[in-house]
């Protein structure tokens, strides 16, 4: 079933190249797009069948889409949506895979003129891996998709651009942006903040016999810090996009962080293996 004649994806990535690789399989679109500032990556999708045609012009990218998509790192978003406004046409859908959401909803709800339609997404799928060549039809399938509408949001936009999410198989949820923004701040955000950290300070580590400690790590270390390999570029955007709920969740981990190094400094085996089990039933909830 076709839900759109022409798609525009800008940024084809692991994620807008997913998309694209999703909707041609399902015969979501009649035609797909391509932007992005790197020529060669383009001549690649299309080559692959990715992508039908490309532009790296904005502003000819999107003529006649109807629907739009920005898969592009968080701190671009609004700056391409001022570029690309007057090339849009009327009716036409913007959506975006950001992982934050409250600066991107308000200011694309400023940007947006009357008759073109934003609703915030953030399909919660992809991997330490980037790239074209990361990308895959089945990437979405079985995931979830936290749309973010507002009080301003047009209701059959909303039901337009959940139905795309859940034509490529995922689930989608409704959330405010603010609500998304602390969730994943909390479950995404802080867990990359703390294993970036980890790696520094392993990383750095030397033997008295100068040996990298990180040379005799195991499989447990490489399954704990396997997002320390996520894109850099694309991480600094997001904590500085989330930076106050980020914050304060480095603030509380901090505080528990503490407490589990006073129970060691006590000796307190009683009262730190509570920790744990706290923790294990935490875990266990998790999965």
């Amino acid at each position: 079933m076709t839900h759109f004649g022409k798609m525009t994806i800008v940024g084809v990535g692991l994620l807008g190249a997913s998309l694209a690789k999703a909707c041609k399989e399902r015969g979501l679109v009649e035609k797909i797009t391509g932007c992005g500032r790197n020529r060669d990556n383009l001549e690649k999708a299309r080559a692959l069948k990715i992508i039908d045609d490309y532009h790296t012009d904005l502003a000819a990218a999107v003529k006649d889409a109807q629907l739009i998509v920005l898969c592009t790192p968080v701190a671009t978003i609004v700056p391409l949506l001022q570029k690309m406004l007057a090339e849009i046409r009327p009716g036409a859908l913007i959506t975006d895979v950001g992982s934050v959401k409250v600066p991107v909803v308000a200011a694309a709800e400023k940007l947006v003129p009357a008759g073109v339609f934003f609703v915030g997404s953030h399909p919660i799928a992809g991997g330490e891996n980037s790239g074209l060549e990361a990308s895959a039809a089945n990437l979405y399938q079985g995931a979830k998709c936290i749309v973010t509408p507002s009080e301003k949001t047009d209701a059959e936009a909303l039901e337009k651009i959940s139905a795309l999410w859940q034509a490529v198989g995922m689930e989608v949820v409704n959330l405010s942006a603010e609500e998304h923004d602390f969730v994943f701040g909390a479950v995404s955000h802080l867990p990359h903040i703390i294993v970036y950290a980890l790696m520094n300070t392993l990383g750095a580590l030397r033997t008295q016999e100068d040996r990298t400690v990180t040379a005799f790590s195991g499989a447990g270390l490489k399954d704990i810090t396997r997002i320390a390999s996520s894109d850099p570029v694309m991480w600094r955007d997001i904590c500085l996009s989330n930076r106050d709920h980020l914050l304060d969740m480095i603030h509380q981990f901090q505080g528990k962080l503490e407490k589990i190094r006073g129970t060691i400094e006590k000796k307190d085996g009683q009262a730190l293996e509570k920790e744990f089990m706290v923790a294990n039933k935490y875990r266990c909830n998790v999965i």
